[in-house]
């Protein structure tokens, strides 16, 4: 039996063994129906108290950063993870920038920004931090065939990290997902599956799939060591900040796995006592895709169909729905959405102000940032970090409208500086 780590429902509150379940609560999975965002998901939690009296605090985690955060994880070794260099990525601080001074038009006091860039993860995107966890654990317990649906991101970071780890991947994903997304599954070998539908019907076929092939799955939510994996971004912009919190964290959501792993982060450091607080956390979803945001008020949940050209974060039904809301409401967090037009627009200006491309998915979170200062809801002082989870390289179709490719030339005459 492993006393490492344990689950507890977030719908019943059941507790149990790392032995006894693999994905949902039992009981409370057999409510579902597909048509509301599940229940049954599961928390892994620690034994806090022990890992809190191993250290002195000051030492606490010094000691936790330079085991790999592998206390705070479930796998039995960091030799585990994938060779590739997942996470550490950097945290800029653009607070200074000339452009941003301008762009900002500082009404009072300045404050300030920083900009998280996972795009810089080894298959570009946030999500190699849950698929480099979740192969880990596979390899533990000598699973090989790990499968997944996708938009394109969690779908071709698990056929990245699978392709590092010897591991086979296979990749259900919308038909319609960008070409870059898709080619980055075949490119790493992994086997893709068109699904002529949505990434909802996508998942509910790699749901299909697990049972009747026994194959390991990697789904957000569905999983509970995605969460885990996505938890240590949390880690690095405390570590990254010099120990200090952010005041706010602007994080894009789809399904809300992100969202609840930048919470659980912080909340495994709450537990331990190196914070005392949980910053605000702020939801930002395209208008076009607001599933998320647009029920977080509601007694019932009614799903939209979602027409984002924010890819990445285009969900009807969040799988991670209940975890999350409870997140928000517990920590008091906060919510915005933003139109399809203000997300390309946030994508250009960060591209020529910082060097930094994000898919419009990423872009989403500036976006929102943006929005919050436009509406004088950004403090003088305060810090604010915005979570940029993806390349801008996979999908360049999004972005054809904010950019012209010039003529070709034949001579200097025909350049008008």
């Amino acid at each position: 039996m492993n006393n490492k780590y344990y689950f507890e429902c977030i719908t019943c509150g059941k507790k149990y063994t790392a032995d006894e379940v693999t994905y949902l609560c039992p009981v409370c999975e057999k409510e579902n129906d597909g048509t509301q965002p599940p229940k049954g998901v599961l928390k892994t939690l620690y034994n806090y108290e022990k890992i809190r009296t191993r250290y002195k605090k000051h030492k606490l985690f010094d000691k936790l950063k330079e085991k790999e955060y592998r206390e705070l994880l479930p796998i039995k070794s960091e030799r585990s993870l994938s060779f590739l260099k997942v996470g550490k990525t950097p945290l800029y601080d653009v607070s200074n920038l000339t452009s941003f001074k301008n762009l900002l038009s500082f009404k009072k006091v300045p404050f300030y920004l920083f900009l998280k860039d996972d795009s810089q993860n080894p298959t570009f995107s946030f999500k190699d931090r849950a698929s480099d966890l979740v192969c880990a654990v596979a390899k533990e317990n000598g699973l090989d065939i790990i499968v997944a649906a996708s938009t394109g991101n969690a779908g071709s970071s698990l056929a990245g990290i699978c392709a590092s780890q010897h591991q086979k991947a296979i990749i259900f994903a919308p038909v319609s997902a960008p070409k870059a997304k898709l080619t980055q599954i075949l490119m790493y070998g992994a086997q893709l599956i068109p699904i002529d539908g949505t990434y909802d019907d996508a998942f509910d076929l790699s749901i299909e799939a697990t049972k009747k092939f026994g194959w390991y799955n990697r789904n957000t939510a569905y999983n509970p060591f995605t969460i885990e994996g996505k938890k240590i971004v949390a880690f690095e912009i405390f570590q990254q900040m010099k120990r200090e919190l952010p005041d706010r964290v602007f994080v894009p959501v789809g399904d809300g796995c992100i969202i609840s792993g930048v919470y659980k982060g912080f909340e495994d450091l709450l537990k331990l006592g190196l914070i005392s607080k949980i910053p605000t956390i702020v939801a930002v979803q395209s208008e076009k895709s607001d599933n998320f945001i647009r029920n977080l008020e509601s007694d019932t949940f009614i799903s939209k169909p979602s027409k984002t050209i924010a890819d990445s974060i285009a969900v009807d039904i969040p799988r991670n729905f209940w975890m999350t809301k409870k997140y928000i409401e517990e920590y008091k967090g906060e919510w915005i959405s933003v139109t399809d037009e203000e997300i390309i627009s946030a994508s250009k200006i960060l591209s020529e102000n910082t060097g930094i491309f994000a898919e419009p998915a990423a872009a989403a979170s500036f976006a929102g940032m943006l929005k919050y200062h436009k509406q004088d809801k950004i403090n003088g002082n305060s810090k604010n970090v915005v979570l940029l989870t993806g390349s801008g390289l996979k999908d360049l179709k999004a972005v054809r409208k904010v950019i012209k490719i010039p003529k070709a030339i034949k001579s200097l005459d025909e350049i008008n500086p």
